[in-house]
């Protein structure tokens, strides 16, 4: 793995515009779609479609598995992003594991704070068994807030009476909205994305006045129990490590499958970075793998 490739990415993370007025969440959005947007790689067809009431974006590899279909649920602390900013990032998980993915444009806050985004997850996951989708087929990923819903849309499901998923991964989840984690502080500088009060800024527009301990807003403090088996990816240098860690630890307490990995030197979802460093291809050709095993489909060879 390139360390010049690691330290090249820092920079240019660190080098973008901070302090100043702080932007409207509209701004935020619009700068947070020309920066991240990546469109689906070649080799996947996108259409737009509605999942669970909710405006979706399907993602078609033209090599097909057979079988088996992926939900995606996107970053970006609950209130920017959407499928089309994170297109490339599903595109590829489609592309490496030859599954039909669906990326879900769940409500986000302000204007639909906690818990909407759970009860369009819930929805959606919900349509996709109801029109003939076998849990046994079907597997879940997420990246940062979309992390934290991934876990927070299963246990929705389990709590609905619902059957699990085959296997779920997160990269980087968002999973504590109280703050709590000790990384939330000492990661501070090593974080070349966020700071503690970037967070909080999130979470208080999402969280409103909610209970913030609430195992739907903050699944770390939850009973995962009976959740299928979990893969975690997160970076060594990033606020939000602390989440992934307790929450594979969590998970790993109340005896559900789980694996941890953590990546030297990396910032919070690193896997966006795919084509331009080693570490994000390797990672997302593991994720691949893991939910590829856990569906029982071969790929005789990943896409990268």
């Amino acid at each position: 793995m390139s360390r010049q490739q690691r330290e090249a990415l820092d920079a240019l993370l660190r080098s973008a515009p901070r302090g100043g007025t702080p932007p409207t969440v509209e701004e935020q959005r619009s700068g947070f779609a020309a920066a991240l947007t990546r469109p689906a790689p070649d080799g996947v067809v996108t259409r737009r479609t509605v999942l669970g009431g909710r405006p979706a974006l399907e993602l078609i590899p033209a090599e097909l598995s057979g079988r088996g279909r992926l939900l995606y649920l996107h970053g970006g602390g609950y209130v920017v992003g959407s499928p089309h900013t994170h297109a490339g990032l599903a595109g590829e998980l489609a592309l490496r594991t030859g599954l039909r993915a669906v990326s879900v444009d769940y409500r986000l806050a302000p204007e639909h704070p906690f818990p909407a985004a759970v009860d369009d997850g819930l929805a959606a996951y919900r349509e996709l068994l109801a029109t003939g989708t076998d849990p046994r087929e079907l597997v879940v990923a997420g990246d940062s807030a979309g992390g934290g819903l991934s876990i927070a849309t299963l246990l929705a499901a389990r709590e609905a009476g619902l059957p699990q998923p085959a296997a779920v991964v997160t990269f980087s989840p968002w999973a504590d909205l109280t703050l709590t984690g000790e990384s939330m502080r000492s990661k501070e500088d090593a974080d070349p994305i966020f700071t503690e009060a970037d967070v909080r800024a999130y979470a208080d527009l999402y969280a409103a006045s909610a209970d913030r301990t609430h195992p739907l807003a903050s699944p770390v403090l939850a009973d995962l129990t009976g959740l299928p088996p979990l893969l975690v990816q997160v970076g060594a240098n990033e606020v939000l490590l602390d989440d992934a860690v307790r929450l594979a630890g969590r998970a790993g307490a109340d005896d559900v499958d789980v694996t941890l990995e953590i990546g030297p030197g990396l910032p919070h979802v690193f896997q966006l970075n795919y084509g331009r460093l080693d570490e994000a291809d390797a990672a997302l050709d593991r994720a691949a793998r893991f939910l590829t095993t856990h569906l029982g489909i071969e790929r005789l060879e990943l896409a990268h």
